[in-house]
C-alpha cells in the first residue's frame, strides 16, 4: 500500500493531496508526514478539477475516492456527496437522510474528520437556523465556496 502526496499552492492556500492504490485518501490543507512525494496521473487530475471547481467550470468531480475512517463516517460522507451543487443540508438533514435522526452532533463530528474537503462537500452541511457552522478552512473559505455555488448553480 504506497502512499504518494503532492502539494499544490492554490489560492486559497497549499493544499495536498495524498493517492494510495489508486485512490485519492486526502486532500487537505498543509503537510503530510508519511508517503512518498512525487505527482502522479490521478493526484494531477485531482488537481485540475479543483482549478475547474474554482474557476465555476466544474460541478462534480470524477476521482475516485478512498477516504479512511469508521463506517459511520463513510456512511456521513457517502450523504454529503450526494448533497447537490449550490444547496445546503442541515446537520440535522444528514443526520435523517442516514437514518440516524438523533445523530446531529455526530454528524457535525464526522464532518470534522473529513479528510477530502470540497470534493467531499462538508463545505455544504450548516447549522439548523442557516449558520455557518464548523470548517476546516475556516468559515471565510466555507462562505467563498458556498457563495460561488450558489451564484453558479442559480446562473
Amino acid at each position: 500500500m504506497e502512499q504518494i502526496k503532492f502539494s499544490y499552492d492554490m489560492s486559497i492556500g497549499k493544499v495536498t493531496i495524498v493517492e494510495e492504490d489508486g485512490a485519492i485518501t486526502y486532500l487537505n490543507f498543509g503537510e503530510v508526514e508519511s508517503g512518498e512525494e512525487r505527482e502522479t496521473p490521478l493526484i494531477n487530475k485531482t488537481y485540475e478539477q479543483l482549478l475547474e471547481y474554482f474557476a465555476g467550470n466544474r460541478k462534480t468531480f470524477d476521482v475516485l475516492l478512498a477516504p479512511k475512517g469508521t463506517e459511520f463516517q463513510q456512511k456521513v460522507w457517502q450523504a454529503l456527496q450526494a448533497i447537490p451543487y449550490g444547496e445546503t443540508r442541515s446537520y440535522k438533514q444528514v443526520a435523517e437522510q442516514i437514518g440516524n435522526p438523533k445523530a446531529s452532533r455526530a454528524i457535525g463530528m464526522a464532518n470534522n474528520k473529513n479528510p477530502i474537503f470540497i470534493v467531499i462537500p462538508c463545505h455544504r452541511v450548516i447549522g439548523a437556523n442557516g449558520s455557518l457552522v464548523g470548517f476546516g478552512g475556516g468559515l471565510k473559505l466555507k462562505q467563498q465556496l458556498l457563495t460561488l455555488e450558489k451564484k453558479l448553480a442559480s446562473g
